[in-house]
């Protein structure tokens, strides 16, 4: 176990000497939350639907969980081409030891950015209406972070190139996000666009957050805890088989 602890705290050494990868990362949540939140606020208002940052806010957190936590896998292929995954490969260590301990490490740092850009959120004016909400709001962002972070090395496990991994994240991370309803209400939209959106695993995540903030859900809290937790569990246990399978 010694192994996993080490692993994880390489992540979070990695991600607090990058202060040009945190500042970077915020960039797009940022973007989002102004011209989005405020631009489209008077007429998501004049809609009846209350005021658009509040409903924003929790899809634009789970949108920084997702890309920090999918592109966690990219370090990888870092790793593999400069020759640093081979020397953790080699050591005497089970193999679900280290790829359980970069999953957890990528999932806290991907929650961490979660946590600032909720701050962020704060900041603009959106309110979480109690703190005792708070706890609630953790489990689903830790729940988003260890299901993406886990995809994300499961698919780099199979890829050996930057391009490659950059094409599929792109085909994957862009549909989850937009048509997870973090954007736009689920209620009242195409039975098409419903039946994708049941689907996509952030759906239940965006819903989860929106909810304890709310206490207003599209699916239900029981549901979403349930799909999200096994979901995460599948995902973590394709990404162990996959990255046990990995040649040096």
């Amino acid at each position: 176990m010694n192994a996993i602890y080490i692993l994880w705290l390489r992540q979070l050494k990695r991600y607090f000497r990058s202060r040009s990868r945190i500042i970077g990362s915020l960039g797009q949540p940022i973007l989002f939350l102004v011209a989005l939140g405020f631009g489209l606020g008077p007429v998501f208002a004049k809609a009846g639907q209350g005021n658009y940052l509040e409903f924003i806010a929790p899809g634009i957190v789970s949108m920084s969980i997702l890309f920090t936590a999918v592109f966690s896998g990219i370090e990888i292929i870092w790793d593999r081409q400069f020759g640093f995954l081979k020397e953790t490969l080699v050591a005497p260590v089970p193999r679900w030891q280290i790829m359980v301990g970069r999953t957890l490490g990528g999932a806290t740092v991907a929650t961490l950015q979660g946590i600032i850009v909720l701050l962020l959120s704060l900041a603009f004016g959106f309110r979480v209406e109690t703190f005792t909400l708070i706890p609630q709001m953790l489990i689903f962002m830790i729940l988003i972070a260890l299901l993406f972070t886990a995809l994300g090395t499961a698919i780099a496990s199979i890829l050996e190139d930057m391009q490659g991994f950059q094409l599929i994240m792109n085909f994957l991370v862009m549909p989850f996000f937009f048509l997870s309803g973090a954007l736009f209400p689920l209620n009242g939209v195409p039975k098409a666009l419903q039946i994708v959106a049941s689907v996509d695993p952030l759906s239940y995540g965006v819903d989860g957050l929106r909810g304890a903030i709310t206490n207003v859900f599209h699916f239900g809290l029981s549901i979403d805890l349930t799909v999200l937790t096994l979901t995460t569990l599948v995902l973590i246990g394709i990404g162990t088989y996959l990255f046990s399978k990995i040649q040096i």
